[in-house]
């Protein structure tokens, strides 16, 4: 146990028993506890396995390349469809992870084994994802916003696509595109400040 962590689990309103045993069986497998995000994350040899964090509906183990997890027993959930890597297994109470835990242990070290094997979650390109048309016309208006979107990185282009691509309202949508113009051409991401 990393002392480091304690505070988050010292701190927790919900979930605090559900935590308590999720930590015990991760720690179990051998991995290193750090904090990262403001949640428990778990590591082997430096890299993200899994780690705790919980909603107001439910406590989850999120897999970091749980998409690459052979989910036999169908468990791992995609949190949303623009997910392309973490998958989370959710609990709703702490009998749920009691009455899990050999097969928790099991995706843990499964998610090892794919960490030591080097596998890779092979991402959607940017051009992949749905471009709004409001932001296409933008683009072709403009060959400066156009360069200065592809010279973002392809993280950063995403995050875009996908904040404009959320609203059902084309008015919605081409203010969403307005407001966040002048960051585009900064070549900061949607969350940067």
């Amino acid at each position: 146990m990393n002392p480091k962590v304690d505070f988050f689990f010292n701190k927790a309103k919900e979930w605090k028993i559900e935590y308590k045993h999720l930590r015990t069986i991760v720690l179990d497998c051998g991995l290193t506890e750090e904090l990262k995000w403001g949640v428990p994350c778990y590591t082997f040899q430096k890299s993200n396995i899994v780690l705790i964090h919980g909603f107001n509906e439910y406590c989850a183990l999120l897999f970091h390349k749980g998409a690459l997890l052979s989910d036999d027993h169908g468990i791992l959930i995609q949190q949303t469809e623009n997910v392309q890597s973490a998958r989370q297994i959710r609990f709703t109470n702490v009998g749920e992870i009691v009455e899990m835990e050999a097969i928790l242990k099991a995706y843990i070290y499964e998610a090892i084994e794919v960490e030591k094997a080097g596998l890779k979650v092979q991402f959607k390109r940017t051009s992949e994802f749905d471009m709004p048309e409001e932001f296409r016309e933008a683009l072709n208006k403009s060959p400066d916003l156009k360069a200065a979107f592809e010279a973002l990185t392809p993280g950063r282009q995403r995050g875009y696509l996908l904040h404009f691509s959320q609203p059902k309202q084309s008015k919605t949508r081409v203010s969403r595109i307005e407001k966040c113009i002048p960051q585009i051409f900064e070549g900061k991401g949607l969350k940067d400040r």
